[in-house]
């Protein structure tokens, strides 16, 4: 007889297991469908929170923020009904992963935890250039764009000055995803090397003139710099290192990461 499965644990569901919240909204981002398609044929697993939590977003919240490594299995759902752009985050950790696999039983180097999220993190905004116009009525507009006018403004970056970054990232989607993703992995990188607040501080000054920087407090950095401390191998990863100068060499470095990583995954 099967042991019973205890009340608080985790149920796991495929993508094709799950309601995709928001989808119609990206039909015309053909990048995304691909992505989908990555999770679907690897069958990759997310994970629901037990039936009596259901709803409980902080929950769900404090469990990504906390264990969010690239190996861990999908992000932690509040019920069976997964974001669209959840769904995009999850492939490149995934793809990331198998790009840049840490040596058995070892830890994943810091380089590659780094370049993982600044790829998936900088995806969004290329979600948000391409659906602006095309997509209005978007749930994940009415939630990212409200947020990035949040932590612009607390930036001291005034009303116009946020329309016409989100006039610049509609014109070049791709340009807006790799300047981001340059700057996130930079400065998570230069703040893993700092050793005292007085250096951080510093280290994030120097970003400051980026056409990012007012959106850089919109990412949960302090998390990925505490967990590549406490889980990462500081050692340079020569890989990693490499991606990320091609990806900066590449004028479509998002068509580079489709090229090499996605398409192969689908082939």
């Amino acid at each position: 007889m099967a042991s019973p499965i205890p009340p608080h644990a985790l149920s796991r569901r495929t993508v094709d297991e799950l309601t995709i919240e928001d989808e119609r909204s990206f039909r015309h981002v053909g990048l995304y469908a691909d992505l989908k398609e990555v999770l679907r044929r690897a069958k990759y697993p997310f994970r629901v929170l037990p039936t009596a939590l259901s709803g409980r977003a902080d929950r769900a919240l404090l469990l990504n923020l906390t264990f969010w490594g690239p190996d861990s299995g999908g992000d932690v759902l509040e019920s069976d009904t997964l974001p669209a752009d959840v769904v995009a985050h999850a492939a490149w950790h995934h793809l990331a992963a198998k790009a840049l696999p840490s040596a058995a039983g070892g830890a994943p180097s810091v380089d590659s935890l780094f370049l993982g999220e600044s790829i998936a993190s900088a995806f969004d905004v290329y979600l948000v250039g391409r659906l602006l116009g095309h997509a209005p009525s978007s749930t994940f507009l009415e939630s990212q764009v409200p947020a990035m006018a949040d932590t612009a403004d607390a930036a001291g970056l005034d009303e116009d000055g946020f329309e016409a970054m989100l006039e610049s990232i509609a014109r070049d989607p791709e340009r807006a995803f790799g300047d981001l993703r340059e700057l996130l992995f930079d400065a998570t990188s230069s703040l893993f090397a700092c050793g005292s607040v007085e250096e951080a501080s510093a280290a994030l000054a120097k970003h400051d003139d980026h056409r990012f920087a007012s959106l850089l407090h919109r990412f949960e950095l302090s998390n990925w710099v505490l967990y590549a401390r406490a889980y990462g191998d500081a050692q340079p990863d020569a890989r990693a290192r490499s991606i990320d100068a091609k990806l900066r060499s590449e004028k479509l470095s998002l068509e580079w990461l489709a090229r090499e990583w996605v398409t192969p995954a689908i082939a």
